[in-house]
């Protein structure tokens, strides 16, 4: 077996961690919380083509605040012209798990699984497969899922993640949290 060096490594996380779709037409559009509202915008931007319907807003955040991550990802929305009647908020979770778990019996009751086929995924670049594992495990296999990933500057991006400290932990932290989320049954689709 030929040694791998360090660009082909890097090649093999780059592939695995960050993945992403084109743009298209979704039943939903799921969006999962973290400390920066700009993961908004490729659901404001798939509303706005009139590409979803409908987004929905997950968690609260992982440490106590008064006002929870979902909120605010709101606020952020309806400032950019998206109507209040388009979203829907999940103001409890504090991790992708409870994202996708807290998030399915809100599905089923606002929108009905049956009437829900494709759902646009946003997060942030580096943790989209673990939010595709995530969801695969926890929501119905017959969901296609379109990962749409938040394309911020301040997100280290998949061309030059390894060239800041941030990045690179950012990075290596989310390979930890799949194997932790693998371990414990958390993940699928593998």
């Amino acid at each position: 077996m030929q040694d791998l060096g360090p660009l082909d490594s890097r090649e093999a996380i780059t592939r695995f961690l960050f993945v992403q779709d084109p743009p298209q037409a979704v039943d939903l559009c799921f969006v999962l919380g973290c400390p920066t509202p700009t993961n908004m915008d490729p659901a404001i931007a798939l509303h706005a083509r009139g590409l979803a319907p409908r987004i929905l807003v997950s968690g609260h955040g992982p440490s106590p605040q008064a006002v929870p991550e979902a909120q605010r990802f709101r606020d952020y929305a309806l400032e950019r012209g998206v109507p209040a009647s388009a979203i829907l908020l999940e103001t409890e979770s504090t991790n992708t798990r409870e994202n996708f778990v807290f998030s399915a019996p809100l599905i089923e009751r606002e929108l009905g699984w049956q009437q829900v086929r494709t759902v646009a995924v946003v997060s942030k670049p580096y943790h989209a497969r673990r939010a595709l594992m995530t969801a695969r495990r926890h929501w119905p296999a017959h969901v296609r899922l379109v990962m749409q990933p938040s394309q911020h500057p301040d997100d280290p991006p998949a061309s030059t993640w390894w060239q800041t400290e941030s990045g690179r932990a950012f990075v290596l932290r989310e390979l930890v949290a799949i194997g932790t989320y693998a371990q414990q049954g958390d993940i699928g689709g593998f």
